[in-house]
């Protein structure tokens, strides 16, 4: 099974056999939310896809212990490249304290969670909950020497790291290269270097938030909260680092450093990193005009899109590109994933109904290997669902008697049809679904047709055959009666 699962490693920049350190057991970190507002679809289709990564390592049988941290606490980079406390601005704007501002943007996202039917993580820790951890590791990259204290702050020293270890080592940047990319600080001018970055940061008087250390009141750089927490729930060696491709750098890049100054390596033996969304054409962007929240689309309250679309379709629609490929969101590519949601759903409906021969018609072995090949070939979420409908042409076929498939070989593509549909794309299983509230509907509606054939009413037979086409409902006349999709 799980030897012939390949990752994409950004690190290496090559397809690699997975292998755990510990034998049947996975860590997995991947950087989660910033509490200072809501995030946006963008953000969300990053934890959407390492649900995915999850939910297929959980189907290999790993025990998987996944951490996902939330940053409530701390600095940010905005678009400009300052160094802003996000959270305190925000609760400034709001007149509020920064607490509220935390409490109020966590219940928004374990909602959304819930709307869009992600896993809850094994783990899911909070920088203000380890300020101590913090404060140890950077005590670690001074002693070590690649930390330094200066007016009660203390920056972490890129060119005193980069005698001994890759400084670039993930992104591919060289530090002469990195001064215009590179965030301003306030205090510039304290920085040894220019690619030195802060570990900790000596509290201004209008901070909301200020915690106590060994170099005086402040709080923590952006970065070392990843190390701390990743460290002490995972060891300082595990498996998988996941995040957005927007954190390569410097987040993660500052991370292996701070892991490297502080335990001599790296943390994480695979990283793994989900791309950017667009909308319409362009990157999504509030300046673009294109920029929205994930429950707008599902409520219909964006400009964007003439209609509301359910969380399930959204959701598969996201599962038709590579988590390491764009994707472009479209009323278009909505619509059409839409139908093809409503095409899936149909078909693993209709296969607790199947009459069953001897025989199969076609290789159901391998139809279903087909799917663990997709998901073994780094995650490859629209092969595999390719795949699926290869299975959903051969359901319909043998619901058609063009096709004919075994007792045994229905229950073993029913088990992971609906595994790798429910489970794995994380679609939502629901007795409430279309299919099930229209069919008493549909029964009415076939017996009132069946009644005006027999009285050779053929007008309101074709009436009501018409209507039902028009409304995407397609009725079949056979041998064994009337039946709908």
């Amino acid at each position: 099974m799980s030897q012939n699962l390949v990752i994409y490693n950004s690190l290496t920049g090559n397809k690699e056999i997975f292998k755990p350190i510990h034998e049947n057991r996975v860590g997995m970190y991947v950087c989660g939310p910033t509490l200072y507002s809501e995030p946006h679809m963008g953000n969300m289709r990053t934890f959407i896809n390492f649900d995915l990564v999850y939910r297929y390592l959980l189907k290999l049988g790993y025990q998987v212990k996944y951490v996902r941290n939330i940053t409530d606490a701390g600095h940010i980079t905005n678009s400009a490249g300052e160094d802003v406390d996000s959270i305190g601005k925000a609760a400034k704007l709001a007149q509020v304290q920064s607490l509220e501002i935390v409490y109020t943007f966590n219940r928004k996202f374990i909602e959304l969670q819930r709307i869009y039917n992600l896993l809850p993580p094994s783990i899911e820790p909070t920088a203000t909950q380890h300020i101590q951890e913090q404060i140890e590791v950077i005590e670690q990259l001074i002693e070590n020497g690649f930390a330094y204290v200066i007016n009660g702050s203390v920056y972490f020293d890129v060119r005193k790291y980069s005698e001994k270890f890759n400084y670039g080592i993930l992104s591919g940047r060289k530090i002469e290269e990195l001064e215009e990319a590179t965030r301003t600080l306030n205090a510039q001018d304290e920085k040894r270097f220019f690619a030195d970055f802060a570990l900790w940061k000596k509290a201004n008087p209008e901070d909301m938030q200020i915690w106590r250390s060994p170099w005086g009141d402040g709080n923590p750089g952006w970065h070392i909260e990843c190390t701390a927490m990743s460290t002490k729930y995972l060891g300082n060696k595990f498996d998988i680092h996941g995040g957005g491709m927007d954190l390569k750098f410097p987040h993660h890049e500052d991370e292996i450093a701070q892991s490297c100054g502080s335990f001599g390596h790296n943390p994480a033996n695979i990283w793994m990193h989900a791309n950017m969304l667009n909308v319409n054409g362009q990157k999504m962007s509030k300046s673009f005009g294109n920029y929205f929240l994930p429950l707008e689309i599902i409520e219909g309250t964006t400009d964007l899109f003439d209609k509301a679309y359910d969380a399930n379709v959204v959701r598969f629609f996201l599962m038709q590109a590579h988590y390491r490929s764009t994707i472009d969101l479209s009323k278009d590519a909505l619509t059409a994933a839409e139908k093809g949601y409503t095409r899936l759903m149909e078909a693993t409906s209709l296969l607790s109904k199947l009459k069953t021969q001897d025989t199969s018609s076609i290789n159901v072995a391998q139809l279903i290997q087909s799917f663990y090949n997709a998901m073994n070939d780094d995650f490859n979420a629209p092969i595999l669902v390719a795949n699926l409908f290869e299975a959903v042409s051969y359901i319909n076929k043998v619901n058609d008697n063009l096709a004919t498939i075994s007792s045994d070989d229905l229950k073993r593509l029913k088990a992971e049809m609906d595994s790798f549909v429910f489970d794995v794309l994380g679609i939502k299983a629901s007795s409430n679904n279309c299919i099930d509230r229209l069919s008493p509907v549909m029964e009415l509606i076939i017996n009132l047709r069946a009644k005006a054939r027999e009285n050779k009413d053929w007008a309101t037979s074709d009436q009501i055959r018409d209507a039902l086409s028009n409304a995407g409902i397609t009725i079949k006349d056979s041998k064994e009666g009337t039946s709908w999709s």
